[in-house]
């Protein structure tokens, strides 16, 4: 039995894992990335864990990590959340520790193909993979395959413009969807209330914490009508961007993730009936949306998925 070491790389932890080919995990290890040690820190205690875990049956690493990267040269350059990695060679210095293939893909992309083989995309060969959390990304796969596009740019389902005029994107565009409708917009515009003056629950909170998108569901949960209003104003934006994607792509099944995709059943209920009122060109009752199944796994699945889509587009 074929077996594959997947490593899940943030700028927070790091996990590592043995998979069976079938999707069996074998066991894990995180540890802290600590990212101020510098990159070559990091590789000495990632090469430490991955001997560990290596065997004879082990036929590849699969590696999924924050972008910008170059995955064919297997090159990340200067993630926001790993300071100096600018063009590091992960895949090169892996390959040249363990004499076996390194694949390597961004995180969301990682995360659609771990959906796709293990989570709640089986079955479908179009599938849109949407995670909304701290930022909005995304992976989308037509015919069974991911779609990369140029410079690996594709699936950038955050940055598409849903207000001209809207917030100041990271990206630098103006009204991105990620500006509007991800956990750091939604505490944004919490705290930009409570600056206002707004009578909210969530002024009593702000003084014994920071503000974040999880406050502001509670506190719509408990009725409170300046967090009510501020978390269906994102729901909207998100369901039109989700219908944005259904009308270029009409995919099978658009996939939800994320801890504010997966907040509440309530979040896939607003996207519906966004995407119902806006969507018109294409049978929307075709097209299933869907919470993503994987968990907190997911980065793990979506590195082994890497190396294993990689090593299956090329044994057909």
């Amino acid at each position: 039995m074929r077996k594959y070491i997947a490593v899940d790389i943030g700028g927070t932890k790091i996990a590592l894992g043995r998979f069976k080919e079938e999707g069996i995990l074998e066991e894990k290890v995180v540890f802290p990335t600590r990212p101020e040690r510098g990159y070559q820190k990091i590789l000495e205690e990632m090469v430490e864990n991955i001997e560990k875990f290596l065997t004879p049956d082990v036929i590849a690493i699969g590696i999924g990590t924050a972008g910008p990267l170059d995955r064919i040269k297997g090159e990340i350059y200067s993630p926001p959340n790993l300071p100096g990695w600018n063009g590091v060679p992960l895949k090169k210095d892996l390959e040249e520790a363990f004499k076996i293939p390194v694949y390597m893909d961004n995180d969301a992309n990682a995360a659609c193909l771990g959906e796709y083989y293990f989570g709640a995309g089986k079955g479908v060969k179009d599938l849109v993979y949407v995670t909304v959390s701290t930022g909005i990304g995304g992976g989308i796969i037509i015919d069974g395959k991911i779609l990369h596009g140029r410079r690996d740019s594709a699936g950038e389902v955050g940055h598409q413009t849903i207000l001209p005029d809207g917030p100041l994107c990271n990206c630098g565009n103006k009204g991105c969807l990620e500006a509007l409708a991800s956990g750091t917009a939604i505490a944004k515009r919490a705290k930009e209330a409570i600056e206002r003056g707004e009578d909210t629950i969530l002024l009593d909170w702000s003084k014994k914490e920071e503000i974040t998108a999880k406050h502001v569901r509670s506190a719509m949960l408990l009725g409170d009508k300046v967090a009510t209003y501020i978390w269906n104003q994102a729901m909207e934006y998100l369901g039109i961007g989700i219908g944005n994607i259904i009308t270029i792509l009409s995919p099978q099944r658009i996939i939800i993730g994320g801890s504010v995709g997966l907040s509440g059943e309530d979040v896939i209920l607003k996207i519906k009936e966004i995407v119902g009122q806006r969507v018109f060109l294409v049978p929307v009752d075709m097209v299933e949306i869907v919470p993503a199944q994987l968990g907190e796994d997911v980065g793990l699945y979506g590195a082994f998925s890497v190396a294993l889509h990689e090593i299956t587009l090329k044994a057909t």
